[in-house]
């Protein structure tokens, strides 16, 4: 038996912490699709802006919208429908939202 995963239905979302705001009023959300193995399924997105971050373990592949995440190395990704990227915990970030990001998650 399976279940369907409604990656469409809307996020709730709620303005970031203004100290992490860089520019903008970026908000963000998430909402959990399942749990495999001890290990987190869901929906994240953010409206356009600027934002920090400091990431968890995670895997992510992007649904829909533009961006680009820096970190702190130097190197950066820019972010598109199909693009898949790997966090590890402790990286710090910086999110430049040009498109209402979705992303589906692993963590």
């Amino acid at each position: 038996m399976f279940r369907v995963l409604d990656v469409d239905a809307p996020v709730p979302t709620t303005p970031l912490a203004p100290a992490t705001v860089v520019d903008g009023a970026p908000e963000a959300g998430s909402r959990a699709l399942a749990a495999v193995a001890g290990v987190e399924v869901g929906v994240w997105e953010m409206s356009p802006g600027t934002a920090t971050d400091v990431e968890v373990d995670e895997v992510f592949v992007v649904l829909s919208g533009a961006a680009t995440v820096s970190f702190e190395d130097g190197e950066s990704v820019d972010l598109a429908p199909g693009s898949v990227v790997r966090l590890r915990a402790g990286e710090h970030t910086t999110w430049v939202v040009r498109e209402t990001l979705r992303k589906i998650y692993v963590a």
